[in-house]
């Protein structure tokens, strides 16, 4: 299973910072956890985790993952643009969570899926090919978060 998760809310770019040293919010850092301890309230044993370097994506990952006792590996081709995730996620594990930005994962998911799905600021999806098992809005992770 590849599981897909989109960083948290963020702060908008400061003067003279670039877009990948964007931070998270309080709001996305919370996010992040709670979608890391859903996992785990889901029995989800995550096998390894992949992430792209950008700052809020990157915090993103290592807050969820310091829920599931996973370390994070920083990877480039999260970072932006379009990604074969069954490539990535090769020879990594049956449980495999990728951390990154849109559009590419809405469109990551619909190349595994054929679903059309929009991924909210630290969203989850799960997905196999040729099926969306769940999309998790932030919210909803809370929720299983706190069961």
């Amino acid at each position: 299973m590849i599981w897909l998760l989109r960083h948290g809310d963020a702060f908008d770019a400061e003067a003279g910072q670039s877009d990948a040293e964007r931070a998270l919010t309080d709001k996305g850092r919370a996010q992040a956890t709670a979608a890391g301890a859903a996992l785990r309230a889901l029995g989800v044993a995550i096998d390894s985790c992949l992430a792209s370097s950008r700052v809020r994506a990157r915090d993103t990952a290592a807050l969820a993952c310091a829920e599931l006792g996973v370390e994070v590996e920083l990877e480039p081709l999260l970072q932006g643009g379009r990604f074969d995730p069954l490539a990535l996620a090769a020879g990594r594990g049956e449980q495999v969570l990728l951390v990154g930005h849109e559009p590419d994962f809405s469109r990551a998911v619909f190349e595994l899926t054929s679903a059309h799905v929009q991924m909210k600021k630290g969203g989850l999806a799960a997905c196999e090919p040729g099926r969306l098992h769940a999309l998790l809005r932030p919210a909803e992770l809370g929720l299983i978060a706190r069961s």
